[in-house]
C-alpha cells in the first residue's frame, strides 16, 4: 500500500492502480463529516466502543463519528427533513468504515474461540457461516463512503429520542434481521418498512439482510479508502 501525503494524490493512485486502498491523515477528498452537513442526525457509531460484535473498538475507528462522500451526506439531510415533518429522525450507527476495520472483521471471523459477544449479537447463528451468510465481506460499501447503517427515532421536544421497535436490533446476525423476514411482523415491519421508504425516495437502496444498512445507488463510487477516522 502506497504512503499519501496527501487524500488528492490517493485517490488518483487509487483510481489509477484500481485495486488499492488510500490511507493519509486527513478526510479523503470529497468527504465529509456529517455533523457538519445534518447536525440534528443522533449519532451512536458502534465500532468505536466495545459495543459491536467483536466485543472491542475497532481498528480504524480512532473516533465516534461519521464520515461520509459529500452527495451521501447532502442525500441523508434530505431523508433527515423529511422525516422531522412527521416528528421522526435518524440515528447512524455506522458510516465510512476504514478498511483496516474490514480486515479486522475478518480475522475476527477466523477466530472461532473468539465469541465474547456471541450472547448480544448472534446467539442463534454459527460464527463460522457468518462470512458464507454475507453478513461479513472482504469488501465493504462502508469504505467507499456511499453507505450507512441506521434506524428511526421518535423526537419530543424537551426529551430524549426514542428508538422505535425494529424486531431486532442492530447489527443482529440472525435471520430475523433480513429485512423481509416473515417472523417480523406488526409495528416492527411497519418501521422496516418506513426506512426503506424514506431512504429510497433519495437514493438508498437497503442491503436485503440486514434492515439497517443503506447504500447511494447514484453514487457510482468503487474506490475504498483506508483513512483512520479522527
Amino acid at each position: 500500500m502506497p504512503t499519501c501525503n496527501a487524500a488528492r494524490v490517493c485517490i488518483f493512485l487509487t483510481c489509477v492502480a484500481g485495486t488499492k486502498t488510500c490511507a493519509a491523515a486527513d478526510l479523503p477528498t470529497g468527504f465529509v463529516r456529517l455533523a457538519a452537513v445534518a447536525p440534528a442526525i443522533l449519532q451512536d457509531i458502534r465500532y468505536a466502543g466495545s459495543d459491536n460484535f467483536t466485543g472491542r473498538p475497532v481498528p480504524g475507528y480512532g473516533a465516534p463519528a461519521c464520515w461520509l462522500r459529500k452527495d451521501a451526506a447532502e442525500a441523508l439531510s434530505k431523508v433527515e427533513k423529511d422525516l422531522a415533518a412527521n416528528g421522526l429522525g435518524l440515528i447512524v450507527y455506522d458510516c465510512y468504515r476504514p478498511q483496516r476495520a474490514t480486515d479486522a472483521f475478518l480475522r475476527w471471523a477466523a477466530d472461532p474461540a473468539d465469541q465474547s459477544a456471541k450472547v448480544s449479537f448472534y446467539p442463534n447463528v454459527d460464527k463460522r457461516t457468518l462470512f458464507a451468510y454475507g453478513y461479513i465481506a472482504r469488501r465493504s460499501s462502508h469504505s467507499t463512503g456511499t453507505a450507512v447503517d441506521v434506524a428511526l427515532v421518535r423526537l419530543a421536544e424537551g426529551a430524549v429520542p426514542k428508538g422505535l421497535d425494529f424486531g431486532t436490533p442492530f447489527d443482529r446476525f440472525d435471520p430475523r434481521s433480513a429485512t423481509a423476514s416473515p417472523a417480523i411482523a406488526g409495528e416492527a415491519r411497519q418501521n422496516r418498512e418506513s426506512l426503506v421508504a424514506v431512504m429510497g425516495r433519495y437514493g438508498f437502496e437497503n442491503y436485503r439482510n440486514e434492515w439497517w444498512h443503506f447504500s447511494l445507488r447514484t453514487a457510482g463510487a468503487t474506490t475504498t479508502f483506508d483513512v483512520e477516522i479522527k
